[in-house]
């Protein structure tokens, strides 16, 4: 299952609950990247300077679950820092970076018994085109920013742009995607919603 939306749309949230319900194995791709711009920074590189940054990525061991790990050192709690939150769209725009991060993501999910929900902002579209079920959350600026206390209207609309308009698999919503608005309802309504979807996808 794709689940892509904008930051603070409730992505992780919701794609950890399904993948419970379900029994899935999940995915969190957002935090890969800022994991890379975390390690990034630490190294004291320059997010804009795509071939550093890529070759490092490229040589970086990342573990998502239970807690965020980039070779062996857990970052979990240095990943919506300020810092990574100003620097993380430079790091997720780098075609170097995707690449790496795309083929551990392909790998991850290739491997799982059961079903994997992944994620992110261009699974549906670049990473996953052929998932079973692709989901698109949105919710408004005021309840993103909200979500996201460490981030307000401002920096998390410059995420959007920066986001939507990257010349590499920019954010996009998937032709064929259920969009849910999730602005005002709580993550067990949501997810009841889309495994509904689910069972409909699959039964059709």
């Amino acid at each position: 299952m794709a689940i892509d939306g904008p930051a603070g749309s409730g992505k992780s949230t919701v794609a950890k609950t399904l993948a419970t319900v379900l029994g899935w194995s999940f995915l969190d791709t957002g935090a890969m990247y800022r994991a890379v711009t975390v390690e990034a920074l630490r190294r004291d590189l320059d997010v804009e300077d795509y071939d550093a940054v890529g070759r490092m990525a490229g040589s970086l061991a990342i573990e998502t679950l239970p807690r965020v790990s980039v070779n062996g050192r857990d970052v979990e709690d240095d990943l919506r820092g300020e810092r990574v939150n100003e620097a993380v769209s430079a790091v997720a725009a780098n075609p170097q970076v995707r690449r790496h991060m795309v083929e551990r993501q392909r790998r991850f999910a290739s491997v799982q018994p059961l079903g994997t929900v992944v994620e992110g902002r261009d699974i549906a579209t670049v990473v996953f085109p052929d998932a079973t079920l692709k989901v698109y959350l949105t919710a408004s600026l005021a309840e993103r920013a909200r979500r996201r206390g460490d981030e307000g209207e401002s920096s998390i609309a410059r995420r959007d742009v920066a986001d939507t308009t990257r010349a590499v698999s920019p954010l996009r919503q998937a032709a064929e995607a259920i969009v849910i608005d999730t602005t005002g309802r709580d993550v067990a309504n949501v997810v009841e919603e889309i495994v509904e979807c689910l069972n409909t996808k699959i039964s059709s």
